[in-house]
């Protein structure tokens, strides 16, 4: 996850065991990216879309906000940009559908949207693009989870792409309580026969899963198996599964999960 997929950033990894050389690789990679991006588009917005994807992911927010990144751009305005991001193949779009059944892709909000990147190693540098490299020592924080931050995006992020290699083309899910004070946020979904499968991501715990809680009382009729990706061990909460992350590339092999 903190490597990546990239094969020099692998390569350094493989001949150092150390993370530094191969952050200043990524960094590298990503440099090579916002030059590319800028022969695509001069005044410099799809570098500035890419660049903020950790950003808007940690807020946590129900969409990816283009006005607070670009404030002369609307959701609506930025399609096209979007469209040259994904056909780009360094991020992964995630759109919002307004049914969460078997065909949402047929209702899914082309302005309304979530960004990952297609490889989470890159996710991680660009987490950090503040500091001049990634030290060992946060990496190996990363590593052994003692980093004093939510992380919960960076997880979304490895199972967007997970996802995506099995050749899912993921949705996700928003709706209000009956109160209308409180949203609920599945983060996934994907087909599951004639049905659908909602997936909730967390980086520590799993007492908590209102969303999926709230998700199965709405559209149990929709529901074909329900998943929680967390970094615990593989475990069953009733009919909720708790996946642990690594598993994440068998979502929908029940005989091998």
């Amino acid at each position: 996850m903190l490597v990546g997929g990239m094969p020099q950033a692998v390569e350094a990894y493989i001949e150092s065991n150390n993370f530094e050389p191969v952050d200043q690789i990524k960094r590298d990679i990503l440099s090579l990216y916002e030059e590319d991006l800028h022969k695509i588009d001069e005044r410099g917005r799809l570098t500035q879309i890419f660049n903020a994807i950790p950003a808007e992911l940690n807020k946590n927010s129900s969409r990816y906000s283009v006005s607070s990144v670009i404030s002369s751009l609307r959701p609506g305005s930025s399609l096209n940009l979007i469209a040259e991001l994904a056909d780009s193949k360094t991020v992964i779009p995630v759109y919002h559908t307004s049914m969460p059944t078997v065909d949402m892709t047929a209702y899914k909000d082309l302005s309304r949207f979530k960004l990952f990147l297609s490889d989470t190693g890159l996710f991680v540098t660009l987490m950090f693009a503040n500091r001049p490299f990634v030290e060992n020592d946060l990496y190996k924080k990363i590593l052994g989870d003692h980093l004093s931050a939510n992380l919960g995006y960076l997880f979304e992020n490895l199972v967007a792409q997970m996802l995506t290699a099995q050749g899912y083309e993921p949705c996700y899910h928003t709706f209000s309580a009956k109160d209308k004070t409180t949203l609920y946020k599945i983060d996934f979904l994907i087909p599951d026969g004639n049905k659908v499968s909602p997936i909730e991501v967390k980086s520590s715990g799993y007492k908590s899963h209102a969303s999926l809680d709230a998700f199965s009382m709405k559209y149990s009729q929709y529901i074909g198996h329900k998943y929680l990706i967390y970094t615990k061990n593989l475990a069953k909460d009733h009919d909720l599964q708790l996946l642990p992350i690594y598993l994440a590339p068998f979502l929908g092999e029940q005989d091998s999960v």
